[in-house]
């Protein structure tokens, strides 16, 4: 049986007396679009700096590739986009993309950083300004950018989306939908349903710290009876709370 991308087993986090994940059980397939959504303080971020190892679970496993998370192997085939990216303020973002790169292990190209950019809307001629000079989009933008060129088999993006205007929005979610339909593994967070919608085939709705769902965008308006994914999540979450 192949191992899958990601297994979280009974993962829990505590910080002092808040219980911020509560014993979740989650497997991501290779070649699977996972989104996860819950409301601010639901768990999401924290749930992936405890994958991450940049927090240490109170208890539960966490396996990347079948390698305990703990192995700085295990992040090998991975790139991460933080929800609140700050790049070096004093590189220039071609800079910033041929470090990235480099760190990678990628050869950089400059026609297909260039095509990257042009898809992403972001114009080419800001890799010569220094990123403290971007905007809050633009530095976004960068940063997924050199995501999408790193060439890894696993795309953790927490809040891609953050700070982009709409145009920049679709542009990055046909960017993902490409990355899909190439095989690749996401693992994003959104507080848009819409994106996760359009964009993943499974998601994973998390709710005070534990997991009130998981399966495709689809079945979880099936199994509450809504028509929309916004009233289905909320269907979700508030049964939740009545049987807490």
């Amino acid at each position: 049986m192949t191992e899958p991308a990601i297994r979280l087993q009974r993962l829990s986090k505590n910080f002092g007396d808040v219980r911020v994940l509560r014993e979740i059980d989650l497997d991501i397939p290779e070649g699977r679009c996972l989104g996860l959504a819950g409301v601010n303080g639901a768990g999401k971020t924290t749930l992936i700096r405890c994958l991450l190892d940049f927090c240490l679970p109170d208890a539960g496993t966490i396996n990347i590739y079948g390698i305990d998370h703990h192995q700085p192997r295990a992040r090998s085939r991975l790139v991460y986009l933080p929800e609140r990216f700050i790049p070096p303020h004093f590189l220039t973002g071609g800079e910033f993309v041929r470090m990235m790169l480099k760190m990678f292990g990628v050869a950089f190209d400059a026609h297909r950083t260039n095509a990257m950019l042009e898809a992403i809307d972001l114009d080419t001629a800001a890799l010569d300004r220094p990123v403290r000079e971007y905007s809050k989009g633009m530095t976004q933008k960068l940063g997924l950018a050199a995501c999408l060129l790193s060439e890894r088999d696993l795309y953790i993006l927490d809040e891609p989306m953050s700070g982009l205007d709409p145009k920049a929005r679709a542009h990055a979610r046909d960017l993902l939908l490409t990355l899909r339909k190439q095989g690749h593994t996401l693992l994003l967070t959104s507080h848009s349903l819409a994106d996760i919608e359009e964009i993943c085939d499974h998601m994973a709705v998390l709710h005070r710290g534990r997991l009130a769902y998981a399966g495709p965008p689809r079945g979880l308006c099936e199994r509450t009876g809504e028509s929309s994914l916004q009233r289905a999540f909320l269907n979700c979450i508030e049964t939740m709370e009545h049987h807490a």
